[in-house]
């Protein structure tokens, strides 16, 4: 297997993470991550400005096969789904036109690859995450929360290719 590089984000409209991640063989290392600050008093528009042009820098130094990204979660205020939505629709469209596949993945789901609990606490998967990746420092809760998505997606991709190979010996 070759190398794969995937950007994981984490969307949001004030603090959004992200990481790139690198995997050679069966090694996964983070080369990079960090989270992109919006002040508070930012139009939504500007930050999602901000947002778009953070994340398309970002594949452009990089250059990824893909994108991993937090799917959508449910909220119980519609303003906060809406603006979510529209961090995801800044970020995925970076990816879409850069010519990335997309693939979402739901936070429980990350939670349980990463932690082994669905309900696990940003902490906890702060910590795992730097326990996974042999990671000096722990990293910031939103950078952690995309290194986690980066971790599914591989862990995904795992998956799918022995299904695929349990399915090609039958």
């Amino acid at each position: 297997m070759s190398s794969e590089t995937i950007v994981a984000v984490d969307p949001a409209l004030r603090a959004a993470g992200f990481a790139v991640l690198v995997r050679d063989r069966n090694k996964v290392v983070c080369s990079t991550f960090g989270v992109i600050r919006n002040q508070p008093r930012l139009p939504a528009s500007d930050c999602l400005l901000a947002l778009h042009e953070g994340i398309t820098a970002i594949i452009r130094q990089h250059e990824p096969q893909a994108m991993a990204v937090e799917g959508i979660i449910y909220v119980q205020s519609y303003q906060t789904a809406i603006t979510l939505g529209a961090a995801r629709a800044a970020v995925i469209l970076a990816a879409s036109m850069r010519c990335l596949p997309v693939h979402e993945y739901a936070p429980r789901r990350v939670k349980q690859a990463v932690v082994g609990r669905g309900a696990a606490d940003k902490r906890q998967v702060a910590f795992m995450v730097r326990v996974l990746l042999g990671m000096r420092q722990t990293p910031p809760a939103d950078a952690a929360d995309a290194i986690a998505i980066g971790i599914t997606h591989f862990q995904a991709l795992d998956a799918a290719r022995a299904r695929k190979t349990s399915l090609a010996t039958i």
